[in-house]
């Protein structure tokens, strides 16, 4: 008798954009021209629910662990290059997963979830290769990353040694080319492959080759100029990437996953339009991405989804397409949503924890009276659950910015909301039908306020303490031949203890800085509105 063929793994192609905005995308009817990515996503699945965490270390940390920030440690800012922290050892991460079904696992581009110990590189966690860059940002040509006046290092490693040789070729074209050559190299019948291809487009600096800069002349605003260009670049390594996957024989058998990292920078080129906000706040733009799904094994393709996803649900849903079973990704906060983009079928997804940041400035308006007894609302966080979706404490600079506006202002037609309201400290939008937060409800509707300030509480109970060491002096590249590599032995024992009280003891430097910051920022708000 013959058993039937249990289908093959497949291989597995996920490609995540830094800063890319919400209407950074052809088919979101922007200025910016991606005609691969629009057929892409045209013939696959459109995720239009699809959330992501609003900046960098938080959105990889969640899409390699499954698990919210809260959970990790990473709940606050990013991890600064000279930082001792990176990924919790701890954590199973998915590419150790999918090595354990048999993939072979290869990362290119940029990493940013630490290196201040070898124990931290992504071959140490789950990769066979990796060739990119450890830190937040770097120059697309000289792969050079500062962090702070006069301490700048090369960044750029091939493995575990730093890649000089490679110094001058454009990172969205190098990273492709190590993507083709991963491709070319490698036989799709004898094992399947999982490429996390990370690129540092379209993260500033705004830089691009000239040829690519042409077609977008006619645009006033040259920081969108520039930005749009590089998002060209990303379309066209895509178009080639895609290509490769059928020359060597991946196509039928794989799954091709696109992803933003976080909202777009108005400020630097990008545009989340018409959402609110931006990189680096709770509002919609900030964390609602870009995504989509495209794979020859989608049951029903060519579709709009909005079912709610989570970039926490890949690891699960990826570890369930490799053939691994539940008790693999136990204790992870996403879930399989594979039948919700394959088939349609209702996500599992009810709810997502945007975040909830103990560390960040408090809202001086917040209290736990205005939280009804339940909640400070002085505490940076946000909760979606259903349709509803709530924000307490400071979510970060609240605008609408049209695509038009920065930086050069030909607009009569903007006069939105301008800033949020100081005195406020809760926020309720009925995102379903509300989804660009015009219409505050916690007002009106307190019970669902209360309802999921105590959602905030249960899931609160469950975090681990902070995670945000002060720098080390001995990470200057300067110490290191000029780059940035780990620079704590692994036997070297971490003392996390004093990292849990930071809280304390920055208290009055920091009322310090948020006076001149808040001055600086009134004095910005005042020359924008005398601009506009």
């Amino acid at each position: 008798w013959m058993k039937s063929p249990v289908p093959r793994p497949p291989h597995i192609i996920f490609i995540m954009t830094d800063d890319q905005g919400f209407n950074d995308i052809g088919y979101h009817s922007s200025d910016i021209r991606t005609p691969a990515l629009d057929k892409l996503a045209a013939d696959g699945v459109k995720l239009e629910s699809y959330y992501i965490q609003p900046i960098c270390t938080p959105s990889r940390s969640q899409l390699i662990t499954g698990r919210y920030q809260i959970h990790t440690g990473l709940q606050h800012s990013i991890i600064r290059p000279r930082q001792p922290n990176c990924l919790p050892f701890d954590q199973v991460t998915l590419p150790q997963r999918l090595q354990e079904l048999g993939y072979s696992t290869h990362m290119v581009g940029k990493w940013h979830l630490g290196f201040y110990k070898k124990e931290c590189l992504p071959t140490r966690r789950g990769f066979d290769t990796y060739f990119g860059s450890l830190t937040g940002s770097v120059n697309y040509y000289t792969y050079n990353s500062c962090d702070g006046p006069g301490l700048c290092g090369f960044d750029l490693h091939e493995g575990e040694t730093v890649a000089w040789g490679q110094r001058g070729k454009y990172s969205t074209h190098l990273y492709t080319q190590r993507v083709r050559k991963i491709l070319a190299t490698h036989d799709p019948q004898s094992q399947p492959l999982f490429i996390f291809l990370s690129f540092q487009a379209v993260h500033t600096p705004l830089q691009s080759p000239r040829e690519y800069i042409y077609p977008y002349r006619g645009l006033e605003n040259v920081a969108r100029r520039k930005y749009a260009a590089m998002v060209s670049v990303v379309d066209e390594a895509v178009r080639n990437i895609t290509y490769a996957l059928r020359k060597y024989g991946y196509y039928q058998n794989s799954v091709i996953i696109f992803s933003t990292d976080n909202g777009g920078q108005p400020l630097s080129g990008g545009s989340n339009w018409p959402l609110r906000g931006r990189k680096g706040t709770y509002w919609e733009g900030g964390v609602r991405g870009l995504g989509f799904v495209h794979s020859p094994l989608l049951r029903r393709k060519r579709r709009v989804s909005k079912a709610l996803v989570h970039i926490t649900d890949w690891y699960p849903t990826l570890v369930g397409l490799a053939g691994g079973n539940e008790s693999l990704t136990e204790g992870v906060d996403g879930y399989n949503v594979w039948e919700a983009i394959s088939e349609g079928k209702e996500s599992p997804r009810l709810e997502i924890l945007h975040n909830i940041d103990p560390l960040y400035n408090h809202a001086r308006s917040g209290s736990t009276a205005k939280g009804y007894g339940i909640w400070n609302t002085a505490i940076q966080a946000s909760i979606r659950a259903g349709d509803w979706k709530l924000l307490t404490g400071d979510p970060g600079y609240g605008d609408w910015t049209p695509p038009q506006i920065l930086p050069g202002f030909p607009n009569s037609w903007w006069n939105l909301e301008r800033h949020t309201h100081p005195r406020k400290s809760v926020w309720l939008f009925n995102i379903s039908g509300d989804p660009y937060e015009r219409f505050d409800l916690s007002e009106q509707r307190p019970d669902v306020v209360k309802q999921l300030l105590s959602r905030l509480v249960y899931y609160n109970r469950t975090a681990v303490p902070v995670r945000y060491p002060s720098e080390d002096p001995r990470a200057d590249p300067h110490l290191n031949e000029g780059a940035w590599v780990p620079w704590v032995g692994d036997e070297e024992e971490d003392s996390w203890d004093s990292v849990y009280q930071k809280k304390n003891k920055d208290w009055k430097k920091k009322l310090k800085q948020s006076k001149s910051k808040s001055f600086f920022r009134r004095l910005n708000t005042r020359m924008m509105s005398n601009k506009i």
